[in-house]
């Protein structure tokens, strides 16, 4: 959420950086009309009172204390006055808020402006694509193939987009994500395991509502089913204020992660790239209010994720992403795209957005600076590992033409072999 301040003295800057993210500016109009509603209601209920008030001493103060038939009528005209117009202040302040929750984070400036994700950029690639003697296998064909997969069963079980790993897969995968657990840890990241199943405030507070309900899963109890730990991980601290000392704050939260792809219908049908449920490795950081500060720590954050990479040996590359594919809350937001030896591009693994206090606002997370006053915190985010995406690309890079699959060396200490093959 954006200051009110803010909105009212950048109306045109902000329409304009709301319209590059492809979304509504009218929203802004919206706001500003109920502002000004609500302001004079104020002023008008505040009136009213101050009236009242007046009316009270006036016969406190009187030589008998005892009101007069017109201060008795005054007062209850008052009254009637008040009651009538509070139920409006009181919806119209509804109103506002719901309004102000709708609207975008504006871009950071360097973003570049573009309609979708043609407009993204290649900031940095690294390591060496592979070659083979042989066409690459897809990672589907090759855990079939080890018996580490099994989704005709999942289907029948659970639905389409549904999946058993089994065997090596799935020491596979915890060995992926303990080894990102355990590299965060070593930054100083607290480790946590964090609720699954929140409050709709929790998606409200970190800007997956409004602008994504349709695709998180809903309870009968109105709880909703976490998309990723970053959720409940930004959320940990809401009402509370902090100390500037205890900043920047590091938390990595593990967690399943439940998405419904809407609008995803005939986008990556085979394999395990886009699924129902996965599991996620996430960072999130608090840090103070000073966004040069805030983009310093965007870099480390996907600095750790490259790193990751790098160790486990993998291809990718790094994309700044431009206005019209980064998400309402998103300030700037960096993607690393690992290669896919089968489809011969680098599809998406990691994410890396930072917010300001768009987030902070929303959940009332707050800080005592050094200098007394008090502030919202800056709020950053970024995929760590997520399975099983990360686990299809290393089956993919580090297969053999036999069908066997080299395990990466700093896995291997976690797997307790060098090689997956089938046991005959």
């Amino acid at each position: 959420m954006l200051d009110i301040s803010f909105i009212r003295n950048n109306q045109a800057a902000l329409k304009q950086a709301i319209a590059d993210k492809q979304m509504n500016p009218q929203v802004v109009e919206e706001v500003i009309a109920m502002d000004e509603k609500r302001r004079t209601l104020i002023v008008e209920v505040e009136r009213i009172r101050q009236a009242i008030n007046q009316n009270t001493e006036a016969i406190k103060t009187s030589a008998t204390q005892r009101p007069t038939d017109e201060q008795l009528q005054r007062g209850k005209d008052l009254k009637e006055e008040l009651k009538n117009i509070e139920p409006e202040l009181k919806k119209t302040e509804e109103m506002f808020l719901d309004l102000m929750l709708q609207v975008p984070n504006p871009p950071a400036a360097d973003v570049p402006v573009g309609v979708d994700e043609s407009g993204n950029q290649v900031i940095k690639t690294t390591g060496t694509l592979p070659t083979f003697a042989f066409k690459p296998r897809a990672h589907e064909e090759l855990m079939l193939m080890n018996n580490m997969l099994d989704v005709k069963r999942a289907v029948r079980i659970a639905g389409f987009r549904s999946y058993f790993l089994k065997n090596d897969a799935v020491l596979l995968e915890q060995a992926v994500l303990q080894y990102a657990m355990q590299s965060l840890v070593e930054q100083g990241f607290t480790p946590m395991s964090v609720p699954w199943l929140v409050n709709k405030h929790a998606l409200w507070g970190t800007g997956y509502y409004p602008w994504g309900m349709d695709d998180h899963y809903t309870t009968q109890d109105n709880q909703v089913l976490i998309a990723t730990a970053e959720i409940s991980l930004t959320a940990y601290h809401q009402d509370e204020v902090l100390n500037e000392k205890d900043l920047p704050m590091k938390m990595v939260g593990i967690s399943p992660c439940f998405r419904r792809e809407v609008g995803t219908y005939g986008k990556d049908v085979q394999g395990i790239i886009r699924v129902h449920q996965f599991t996620k490795v996430e960072q999130v950081v608090y840090t103070i209010a000073d966004e040069d500060y805030t983009r310093e720590w965007h870099q480390k954050m996907v600095g750790f994720a490259e790193k990751l990479l790098n160790d486990l040996e993998l291809p990718h590359q790094t994309l700044l992403m431009c206005t019209g594919d980064i998400g309402a809350g998103q300030r700037k937001k960096f993607d690393v795209e690992t290669w896919f030896p089968s489809q011969q591009k680098y599809r998406e693994t990691h994410s890396a957005s930072y917010f300001n206090d768009f987030q902070a606002r929303r959940l009332n997370i707050k800080y005592r600076a050094a200098d007394g006053t008090t502030k919202y915190v800056y709020t950053l985010n970024n995929t760590m590992a997520a399975s099983p995406r990360l686990l299809a690309a290393i089956i993919e890079n580090y297969q053999n033409e036999d069908g066997s699959i080299r395990v990466p060396k700093i896995l291997q200490p976690f797997m307790k072999k060098e090689v997956i093959r089938r046991e005959v």
